[in-house]
């Protein structure tokens, strides 16, 4: 049962004006038929508020079930809109971007009926009411009699209580206005249907109760109603559309509307480009630093030696500021005195067995490789024809190679060298030849092999692999004279020929790849030997006469001069009678790494006082502690002038939602005549600003991606570094989400307007 009680309100309706009802109380039958004839238009007035707003009865009454609407809120009466009643207009009121099933089916989906069921009853709807055949079609595709059938299908579609039709025939000619109410009786079953007309006619043909208004007051009524009872509990289902059914109907707004959409989009994306690309060409020169910091890592490892230089990162700033604090050319006579070691402290390193034992057991993940540089000299013989003759160590750059710690010794070697004839080494007493990237190798290093360098300018590999020569131990090498010193040996075929002595052969040469850093190798190469070798010369001279000489004595055994006790323990070390290095080199993986490993040798030095701890070098590390951070600021910078552009964009987007609101306005009214909240309403705009967000970032990132192939073509003509603008999936997600959000926001502000227009001045709009 619906009733009406002491309606006291003026309404305007267009240019009419009703009149005060004054102390009305109109009650229907569940099952009527009833036509409210208004002769003044006061009864058109009265069924459009109760069709448009229900809500608006403010100062009255109106009583469902027995229970009174004084207290409904805005949600109660979007409930009692949707569950309650279904609404035939007299234009129709179709949403013409969806298809009649869609149409059809919005109420329900209001409802949360689910997909398959509203889709089922919004079918039997357009099959009762002879659409079956149409269902694909949108409503501009449809004469006026089809359209107020759709109209009438989705009334019926959510099974309401009661069906109110505004003028359902206004619209139509006289013969499809016949069909049209014909359908409604026929459909109307057992439902209360209200038709609000000005047709004395039709309300006398088909309702079944005529109430008519003159002058805003009741002057007649066929077949009054005033029993008060209340039927059945009153309770009402909340309405409510989910984010999906508003992307929906959005899409298929938007879909209407793609040359604008696009535009609106590109515009939007302007933004997310210009930050793209910065983000970009970010990434590409940090991959550049990076790379420029790995080769820097094997040109300039982490080094332990014996006496070291403290000096750090601040010190060298310090420097600088010393090297600036006098300018260039002055015209002053004067001298100014300067230090140049007054910033660098000499530190001596004290190698003990516990720290290179330590420094042996470092985590094999973060360090790629190691090399030991040791003092000892290498007494070398090589034959030349019938001839022995002496070879001098220093004249061939000679060192030992770096070895892998985690896989085959050799690893380290092969990931940065070529091997161009010959093989990496497999045991000690064989050589590498390192030449450099222009296959070059310093004369003197081949003459002391025993080539000819004066009499041609290039050897064949097959040349080079397997020289010879000899390793002489210290009792072979050295001799003692009349006086008790010691001398050398000039019987260089016997030494050569001495059981003793070590065969080395040069088993391979090798050239460091065109992508990896020359750290070991120098214009002009070198010749190179596994540590193992050294260790095992080392091993053997312990026991050697001229080192327990010299270890008891205070002059130098050779040379007859007196030795303190530094020089002491380097002459030991040059004769092979001190097994510490001199120099250790570490080669971290990377910059992490690296970090890591510099943890691991600082905590050694926990507890020590500061002249006994072991201090480092760690050169790769100043040099890039200068640079840090200026990337990060450039990229910060332009970021930030780039980002101007999203607040620009937010503001468009505002503008378009609010355009998009006003062309919508008649939709926003028809969704709130179908039980729609104002959040469902904001819903809908909202949705429709993430499409354009989505769609703006996405634009953004495509042109981007495609920015950056011309943009990598003139960086490599102009600095030959390749691909370095590359756009990291990380940063195009998060830059789609930037874009959405920023255009949700900045649509959302008009999206509240329309969850506030009032649903009745919508429906009027055109």
């Amino acid at each position: 049962m619906l009733e009406l009680k002491n309606i006291k309100k003026t309404y305007h309706v267009g240019d009419v004006e009703t009149k005060a009802l004054d102390d009305i109380s109109v009650s229907f039958r569940k099952k009527e038929f009833v036509a409210i004839l208004g002769t003044s238009g006061s009864g058109k007035t009265t069924c459009l508020n109760i069709i448009g707003g229900l809500d608006r009865y403010d100062s009255g009454d109106l009583i469902i079930n027995g229970k009174s609407t004084k207290d409904f809120k805005d949600r109660d009466w979007d409930a009692y809109r949707n569950n309650s009643i279904g609404f035939i207009f007299q234009s129709y009121n179709l949403i013409t971007h969806l298809s009649i099933v869609a149409n059809v089916e919005m109420g329900m989906t209001l409802s949360g009926v689910s997909a398959s069921e509203k889709h089922k009853r919004a079918m039997e709807a357009l099959e009762k009411v002879g659409l079956k055949d149409h269902i694909h079609k949108k409503p501009n595709q449809l004469s006026g009699g089809q359209m107020q059938r759709v109209a009438i299908a989705r009334a019926l579609a959510n099974d309401p209580d009661i069906l109110l039709c505004d003028e359902p025939t206004g619209a139509l000619d006289t013969s499809t206005s016949v069909q049209i109410m014909d359908l409604i009786k026929e459909v109307a079953g057992d439902k209360l249907v209200i038709m609000v007309t000005h047709n004395p006619q039709l309300a006398e043909k088909y309702a079944d109760r005529i109430v008519s208004f003159q002058d805003g007051k009741i002057i007649s009524d066929t077949n009054p109603y005033n029993e008060q009872e209340e039927t059945r509990e009153f309770s009402l289902k909340k309405t409510s559309m989910s984010f999906l059914t508003a992307l929906k109907l959005s899409a298929n707004n938007i879909r209407t509307k793609l040359g604008r959409t696009f535009l609106t989009s590109f515009a939007s994306s302007i933004g997310i480009i210009g930050i793209a690309v910065i983000l970009s060409l970010s990434v590409g020169f940090q991959m550049q630093i990076d790379k420029f910091e790995a080769d820097t890592l094997q040109q300039m490892p982490i080094m332990i030696t014996q006496q070291s230089m403290s000096m750090d990162a601040e010190t060298m700033e310090k420097m600088s500021k010393e090297a600036t604090k006098y300018k260039e050319y002055p015209d002053e006579q004067k001298i100014y005195v300067m230090d140049s070691m007054q910033e660098t402290v000499m530190h001596t390193n004290k190698f003990t067995d516990e720290y290179l034992e330590y420094v042996d057991n470092i985590d094999k993940d973060l360090c790629k490789g190691m090399s030991y540089s040791r003092l000892v000299n290498l007494n070398m013989i090589r034959k030349d024809g019938d001839q022995y003759v002496p070879v001098t160590a220093g004249n061939m750059n000679f060192g030992s190679y770096p070895v892998s710690l985690k896989d085959e010794p050799n690893s380290f070697m092969e990931e940065h060298y070529d091997v161009l004839c010959g093989r990496m080494p497999e045991n000690e007493t064989e050589l590498i030849l390192l030449v450099d990237t222009k296959n070059r190798v310093n004369n003197t290093i081949l003459k002391e092999l025993g080539f000819d360098t004066d009499s041609t300018e290039e050897y064949s590999f097959d040349d080079i692999i397997g020289t010879e020569v000899k390793v002489i131990m210290n009792d072979d090498y050295y001799v003692t004279t009349e006086y008790g010193t010691y001398t050398f040996n000039t019987d260089y075929k016997a030494m050569y020929e001495s059981e003793n002595s070590i065969t080395l052969t040069v088993a391979g040469i090798v050239r460091p790849k065109e992508d990896s850093p020359t750290s070991m190798v120098s214009d002009g190469g070198a010749l190179a030997y596994s540590d193992a070798l050294a260790q095992r010369v080392i091993d053997n001279a312990m026991d050697s006469e001229i080192v327990k000489a010299q270890e008891d004595s205070d002059v130098n055994v050779l040379s007859m001069e007196t030795l303190d006790e530094e020089t002491k323990n380097q002459t030991l070390a040059y004769l092979g009678g001190n097994a510490t290095p001199f120099m250790i080199q570490l080669y971290p993986y990377d910059f992490e790494t690296k970090d890591k490993m510099l943890e691991y040798l600082d905590d050694f030095n926990e507890g020590f006082e500061e002249d006994e701890q072991i201090i480092y070098t760690d050169m790769a590390g100043m040099v890039s502690s200068m640079s840090n951070g200026i990337m990060d600021g450039i990229t910060l910078v332009l970021i930030a002038f780039a980002g101007t552009n999203l607040i620009v964009s937010l503001i468009m987007i505002a503008i378009i939602t609010y355009t998009s609101v006003l062309e919508r306005t008649k939709e926003i009214g028809i969704l709130k005549a179908l039980g729609a909240r104002k959040k469902d309403i904001t819903r809908v705009f909202d949705a429709e600003t993430f499409i354009l967000g989505v769609c703006s970032g996405l634009l953004g990132i495509i042109i981007a991606k495609l920015l950056t192939f011309p943009i990598n073509s003139i960086i490599y003509a102009m600095t030959d570094l390749k691909s370095v603008a590359q756009l990291k999936v990380s940063h195009a997600l998060i830059l789609v989400g930037i874009s959405t959000v920023l255009t949700i926001l900045g649509g959302h502000i008009p999206a509240r307007m329309a969850a506030k227009k009032d649903a009745v001045e919508a429906l009027r709009s055109e």
